[in-house]
């Protein structure tokens, strides 16, 4: 049966009124490229605009098979067992090839999906770079306004490319595996200056000797980097996730940091950077779209691009005439 569309009044009601499927169809709205959907979701946005930014939000990336879901779901039961409204905005890799994307988040964090006060939701990368969706800022918007007071976002993984989401959070986690030599070596520098913590999972067991020995290393890989503008020292924590050990630490850092950054006026100054940087990318995907959907530029595209293939033109130069053609107009 198919579901009635609702209008852009009762979306806006819907997500201030905390609903969760409303939300979910909010943020399918915002996600959408038709015409008529954009036009709704700005409505929608500059609407719910007044009713965000109270909640903390939290970038998490890490390192392949450090057990990112493992992690979110046992911190986010600990963050929800104090009362806190949590949301979880997740991200999956898209195939190059078909485009598609599993989207399989809930199945892996099954106690945190139960959880009333949690709110799971995944999204496909698509064509988006830095670990996330090309709608994320606009998903952790709508969460905000529904009234969740931490949200976690949730990154692809660890790459050169993968640091937006540092763009838009206030707190930025790096999830990492004892062993740190190798890892030390392999890991991005840039992802390593953004981080506000190293956290050192499945630290239990055997792997607990190990893990010790990695925070030592990774507190003094931090060290040579130059102290944050925020004045924040990056720490290293150990946890557990699967045996619920050192979460609470995990907590209490983030929280602290948290207290910290709205006290000394950071928090705020810092949101504002983001936002205009926000508004500076906006601007680049836009002109990016109305280029490619020009019918001028579409017809002559095909041409162009077997020329720079073949090496008959440079693609530098190739672009610059393209772009003044469609300025031009």
């Amino acid at each position: 049966m198919k579901r009635k569309k609702l209008t852009t009044e009762e979306l806006i009601e819907g997500v201030l009124a905390g609903d969760r499927l409303i939300l979910s169809r909010a943020i399918t709205l915002c996600e959408s490229q038709k015409a008529e959907d954009i036009r709704a979701s700005e409505e929608l946005l500059k609407s719910i605009l007044p009713h965000t930014g109270k909640s903390m939000r939290i970038g998490i990336t890490g390192v392949p098979g450090v057990g990112k879901s493992t992690f979110i779901e046992s911190f986010g039961t600990l963050v929800t067992a104090q009362g806190k409204k949590l949301a979880v905005l997740t991200i999956d890799p898209s195939s190059q090839k078909t485009k598609g994307s599993i989207l399989g988040d809930k199945t892996r964090m099954e106690e945190l999906a139960r959880n009333p006060l949690a709110f799971i939701r995944p999204s496909a990368s698509g064509n988006a770079l830095g670990g996330v969706s090309g709608k994320t800022r606009e998903a952790m918007l709508l969460c905000e306004a529904a009234g969740f007071d931490v949200i976690f976002i949730e990154t692809v993984g660890v790459g050169q490319s993968e640091t937006l989401v540092h763009g838009m959070v206030d707190f930025f986690l790096l999830l990492m595996l004892a062993g740190a030599g190798d890892e030390l070596q392999g890991i991005k520098k840039g992802i390593m200056e953004m981080a506000n913590a190293v956290v050192i999972n499945k630290a239990d067991g055997e792997n607990q000797r190990a893990a010790k020995r990695a925070k030592a290393e990774y507190q003094s890989a931090l060290h040579l980097f130059p102290i944050d503008e925020s004045g924040w020292v990056p720490q290293v924590k150990t946890c557990s996730a699967l045996e619920n050990e050192g979460l609470d630490d995990v907590w209490q850092m983030i929280s602290k940091h948290q207290s910290t950054m709205q006290t000394s006026g950071f928090l705020a100054k810092n949101r504002k950077r983001q936002q205009v940087a926000w508004f500076k990318e906006s601007i680049g995907e836009m002109l990016g779209q109305a280029f490619y959907q020009d019918q001028e530029i579409a017809e002559i595209l095909p041409e162009i691009l077997r020329q720079v293939e073949s090496g008959a033109l440079p693609a530098n130069s190739a672009a610059y005439n393209l772009i003044q053609q469609f300025l031009g107009k």
